[in-house]
């Protein structure tokens, strides 16, 4: 379980780090920004992106988005945390992801006010996803520190009681065993 978690904790932040480099190639945290991409802006000869164009640029994104917010908060169960703690991740996860989306249709085709909403959702969405990355590391880093711990303490505990090395006595033991079947 912890080699699946990990895994899909390195692919988390991948997606991350990737989602952070699209959005900062065409855009910045200022609102004029997304209102430019979207809307287009005369003064830098940018056209206003075309319907089909933000389909075929969000598809890959939406897919991702949607895939992270159904998987990471999967992976947060795992953590021990509050319930209530649990689902207010969940929820915002979610929601960041469908607003961050939304809000560049709505700036595009609605409003250009909009804008706000598309750089907080996209601040929203990847602040959830770098504390979710965080949380399920120090989870996974803390969880293979408490098997260690458990299993030098079985370890010591086998030495004790059989007065050597837990797979010498167990060989003398089952040697032992040997004997007697055949004796």
């Amino acid at each position: 379980m912890r080699l699946t978690l990990g895994l899909a904790l390195l692919l988390l932040a991948a997606f991350w780090v990737t989602n952070l480099a699209l959005y900062f190639a065409h855009m910045n945290l200022d609102p004029r920004s997304a209102v430019a991409y979207y809307r287009g802006n005369e003064a830098e000869f940018m056209p206003p992106r075309s319907a089909q164009s933000m389909l075929e640029g969000r598809t890959c994104t939406c897919r991702c988005s949607r895939s992270c917010s159904c998987f990471s908060p999967h992976l947060l169960i795992f953590a021990p945390a509050r319930f209530a703690l649990k689902v207010g991740f969940i929820v915002t996860a979610f929601g960041a992801a469908l607003l961050s989306e939304a809000a560049g249709w709505m700036t595009r085709f609605w409003h250009p006010g909009f804008a706000w909403l598309k750089v907080a959702m996209f601040v929203l969405f990847q602040g959830t996803l770098a504390v979710l990355i965080l949380g399920l590391g120090v989870f996974l880093a803390s969880a293979e520190a408490l098997r260690r711990r458990r299993h030098a303490a079985r370890h010591r505990a086998d030495v004790a009681a059989h007065g050597a090395h837990p797979s010498t006595a167990r060989r003398a033991s089952s040697g032992a065993l040997d004997a007697q079947a055949r004796g």
